[in-house]
């Protein structure tokens, strides 16, 4: 009885050891359970502002990232992924398609926490604003001039102009191309301006961005603005010149006899005073004079010829770039602003 207490024991003891070696180990594979709380800040357009706040009880985790998605016409997207700061916490900005949708963050295990996903937060968009208008900086837009075209009068200026469907969301649900038409307005006279390509396309398949280093094709579209100024003109333009007399027989065939006809009533009218013959003899002889002096605009054109063309005027303009497309209902329209100055 005694060697069999003694070896139950052993055996006990050799358990409990076991078990304390074991039970960090355990603990660990289970790993520790994590909160992540969404919420939304003030819509402002299509933008929504969020944050996000990941703890592991009342200690913030801050290692890993959160992703964002959204629930949109029955698919689930991805819109952003965004890493935790020291504090535990993310704030991104998700552009988001007109109507209703479902927002939720989820944050995958790292090391020995778990993933956990927020609660939905419902957000209803009601701006149409399912594409964005953007001018990268360029040779012509350097990034130190915010947009900012200069131009001499006569010389041509081109930045691109990049059309992008505000979310990868909206873009997914397209069932057909969507045809984005660019224009511009706020041109200073003498000045013209011209996109190439005029009608751009937004697909299923386009993204919201171009990724680093990856092909044209994987790039929202892109259209080419060109604003054309132009100089004064040096060299003025000469009338063509008639051969022969200057004077035109046809004319004076008709002017002459009118104009003694018109005398004739003036002088042959009855119950008329001298003074009112007298003004409709005036009245004949400036028509006749204008029809045949240099207030004649033939008269000034053939002896004067046309006034030169005059250079853009210089100064600054505010340029709007308007992208506008159609949903089939209403009409969807974005804007990109350029300054432009000539000098």
């Amino acid at each position: 009885m005694r060697g069999i207490n003694c070896r139950g024991s052993r055996l006990v003891l050799f358990a409990g050891l076991v078990i304390a070696l074991l039970a960090p180990q355990l603990a660990y594979a289970a790993g520790t359970s994590t909160t992540t709380t969404l919420n939304a800040g003030t819509l402002s357009g299509c933008v929504q502002p969020l944050t996000v706040n990941v703890a592991a009880g009342a200690t913030p985790v801050t290692s890993g990232t959160v992703n964002i998605y959204d629930q949109f016409n029955g698919n689930a997207v991805l819109l952003t992924s965004v890493a935790l700061s020291s504090s535990g916490t993310a704030s991104p900005s998700v552009a988001l398609a007109a109507g209703s949708h479902s927002l939720t963050a989820n944050y995958p295990a790292v090391g020995s926490y778990l993933t956990s996903t927020s609660s939905p937060v419902p957000v209803s968009v009601t701006t149409e604003c399912e594409f964005t208008v953007a001018i990268p900086t360029s040779s012509y837009i350097p990034a130190s001039t915010a947009n900012t075209l200069t131009l001499t009068a006569g010389q041509a200026g081109s930045f691109t102009i990049i059309v992008a469907p505000s979310s990868a969301e909206f873009a997914s649900t397209l069932s057909a191309p969507m045809f984005v038409t660019l224009a511009c307005s706020g041109l200073p006279d003498g000045a013209t301006c011209a996109a190439t390509p005029e009608n751009v396309e937004i697909l299923s398949t386009t993204p919201e961005s171009c990724p680093s280093g990856s092909p044209t094709s994987s790039c929202p579209p892109t259209s080419t603005m060109v604003i054309q100024t132009y100089a004064a003109s040096t060299v003025k333009a000469t009338p063509p010149t008639t051969p022969g007399k200057r004077s035109n027989p046809i004319t004076w065939a008709f002017l002459l006899p009118g104009t003694l006809t018109l005398g004739g009533l003036a002088f042959g009218a009855r119950r008329r005073r001298w003074l009112s013959r007298l003004s409709l003899l005036a009245l004949v002889g400036l028509v006749t004079l204008l029809g045949t002096t240099a207030c004649n605009p033939r008269y000034y054109y053939l002896n004067h010829g046309p006034p030169t063309n005059p250079a853009t005027p210089a100064g600054t303009y505010n340029i709007t770039v308007t992208a506008q497309s159609s949903n089939g209902v209403t009409d969807l329209t974005q804007t990109a602003s350029v300054v432009l100055v000539v000098k």
